[in-house]
């Protein structure tokens, strides 16, 4: 217990709710639920607990606990579930590797049904199938049945106006339910094959295509025959290398849990109908198993979430009487889903090998997050990353552009553009990147691990000078990179800066710390330079229409909202134009005239 805080019971109701332990720079470091807030936050801060070394190096780092109620525990773990996922904690067993496997959907409410590849699963009627870790074995697959199992390919819109068959009509892929007649009952057929195989039926389906290239042999349809063969051959090259584990034909997760020097390490197993279908694997450095009444069920809440397959039994060695957690599940899962240890023989055999995928967790290569903490000299692993870049033309147009990697992966959907009216005719990139940090800090979390600045040494200053005199006590890591002594783009030798520190950090050109480095810096500085050009190139499209007699700002908006293009304005005839709500016939006509005397202008 630090001296920092005082812990008093009385101070905390005895309710469910989520509390979020915060340190002495008002970072949160840990969220937690409890069905009793009080007796729950009590056995942290007693001395006579007996706490594992996690939880003795949190209470020593707590200098402040804020509370969320709630009316019910699942409500608390909901709420647990998004705060973790939201602020990433560092204490925390946070999920790193979240993304969405692949999965087989079926859409059986089609008159016509199309096996499709998805990552998520959507409450529509259709039947899916998996996951698979490896998105290109998915695909093989998907080819593999495509070229035997004739079903359409082409989505429902294409299906609806499609005027003739498609190519792969043409190479016997497809039936072309699209434009031709076609047996239902026949598709049916097709369709019911492919779900047997998927199903993990597939002993039962090579029994039913053996009899019937028996059948179409004794009858001469030798064609007929070859078909069923290569159906045969097919089922028995999608089934090859999953082994048949457990015979009562139940889809299943196994969860298993190791501990090694390193840290903790967590094996899942993805058993379909009783064939073990593929396996991952997950560790969380210094954590040890004392910790995995805690680590597994906060792993299955984030690995579970909405969109994801969730199978009706988990084998877990913890979580059989957390009904709250059983209960989100379900509801996820539109079906009733049992946490529990394993009862059969079978399942303690699964179990065992989740625990030796588990054990080999530890062993991949080094992350580039755990080589930037040691060569950048940072406090943690620096799991989040934006990387910043000010950009002018000619000391017009001032933007910021903010790109970010997360787990060593470009996140699209949370770049971000930054204006900066008042800075417009200055150039100023030093005042531009401190506009960006106060804007930053405004817009609040997720706090990024660590700031790459695209500049040297003063770009870094004016950053940092500007976190110092925020409101909101802000702790980030900064770095900068600068181009080396030949200031040459894409040079092996660009340089790291820190705070505090004169010289460059030593990293050696060509070291993958710093390849990956220079390929944020890059792509925040092709992010920004193109929506730089794009904003302009649309101002100027926007003036040159404006400028046309008759056309004003809304006028102009109901031009673009129609037209995708000044040519294509251009192009349309008076019809087109007048027919626009609220020009009409003779304000269109002038309209028309004007657009048409701009053709020899753009050649």
């Amino acid at each position: 217990m630090t001296q920092e805080f005082k812990f008093f019971a009385a101070d905390y109701p005895d309710t469910p709710g989520v509390y979020l332990m915060k340190n002495g720079r008002g970072r949160i470091i840990y969220v937690g639920k409890a069905k009793r807030l009080r007796r729950r936050l009590s056995s942290y801060f007693q001395r006579s607990s007996g706490h594992t070394p996690k939880t003795q190096a949190l209470v020593a780092q707590v200098a402040s606990v804020d509370i969320l109620l709630t009316a019910t525990e699942k409500e608390a773990l909901l709420l647990e579930n998004g705060l973790i996922k939201k602020h990433r904690p560092r204490y925390n067993v946070v999920l790193k590797d979240d993304k969405q496997y692949v999965l087989f959907k079926l859409d059986k409410r089609s008159e016509f049904p199309r096996l499709t590849v998805t990552r998520k699963v959507a409450r529509d009627g259709a039947v899916y199938f998996g996951p698979f870790t490896s998105a290109a074995a998915a695909r093989t697959t998907w080819k593999l049945l495509g070229k035997v199992f004739p079903l359409r390919k082409c989505s429902d819109h294409v299906f609806r106006n499609r005027v003739r068959p498609c190519l792969y009509h043409d190479i016997h892929q497809c039936f072309a339910p699209c434009v031709k007649e076609v047996d239902k009952a026949l598709y049916a057929d097709q369709v019911h094959r492919v779900e047997m195989l998927l199903s993990g039926k597939s002993g039962e389906l090579v029994d039913q295509l053996a009899r019937r290239m028996a059948e179409a042999s004794a009858a001469l349809e030798f064609e007929r025959a070859a078909g069923y063969r290569d159906q045969i051959r097919a089922v028995r090259q999608t089934v090859e290398g999953q082994v048949a584990v457990i015979h009562d034909h139940r889809d299943r997760d196994v969860v298993g849990l190791a501990e090694t020097p390193a840290g903790l390490g967590l094996g899942l197993l993805f058993v379909r109908q009783g064939r073990l279908l593929d396996q991952q694997s997950f560790f969380w450095p210094g954590l040890t198993l004392d910790e995995g009444p805690e680590a597994v069920p906060s792993f299955l809440a984030q690995f579970y979430g909405p969109g994801r397959f969730i199978p009706p039994v988990i084998v877990a060695p913890y979580g059989e009487d957390d009904e709250p957690l059983q209960q989100v599940l379900a509801e996820r899962r539109e079906g009733r889903v049992r946490i529990a240890p394993p009862h059969t023989s079978q399942e303690k055999q699964l179990l065992e090998i989740a625990r030796s995928v588990a054990r080999q967790a530890g062993d991949r290569k080094e992350s580039i997050a755990s080589r930037l903490r040691r060569m950048l000299r940072l406090v943690e692993e620096p799991l989040r990353i934006e990387c910043v870049d000010a950009s002018h033309l000619g000391g017009r147009d001032m933007r910021v552009g903010q790109v970010v990697f997360d787990e060593g992966r470009r996140d699209k959907e949370a770049s971000r553009l930054y204006a900066f009216p008042e800075l417009e005719g200055t150039g100023d990139d030093y005042a531009a990147l401190a506009a960006w940090a106060r804007r930053r800090v405004e817009s609040g979390p997720p706090w990024p691990d660590l700031v790459l600045l695209d500049g040297g040494k003063g770009q870094l200053a004016a950053v940092e000078q500007a976190l110092a005199q925020c409101e909101e006590d802000v702790c980030w890591e900064l770095a900068s990179i600068a181009k080396g002594e030949t200031r040459r783009a894409g040079e092996l030798g660009d340089v790291i800066f820190r705070p505090g520190r004169k010289n460059p950090m030593n990293l050696k050109p060509g070291s993958a710390e710093l390849l990956f480095l220079q390929r944020m810096r890059d792509e925040a500085h092709r992010f920004v330079i193109g929506r730089q050009r794009r904003a302009r190139k649309q101002a100027v499209l926007n003036s040159e229409v404006t400028s046309l007699p008759g056309v004003g700002p809304k006028t102009a908006r109901v031009l673009w909202d129609r037209f995708e293009s000044l040519d294509a304005m251009v192009a349309a005839g008076v019809g087109d134009i007048e027919s626009l709500p609220g020009i009409g016939k003779k304000r269109g006509a002038k309209i028309h005239a004007a657009l048409r005397a701009l053709k020899p202008s753009r050649g």
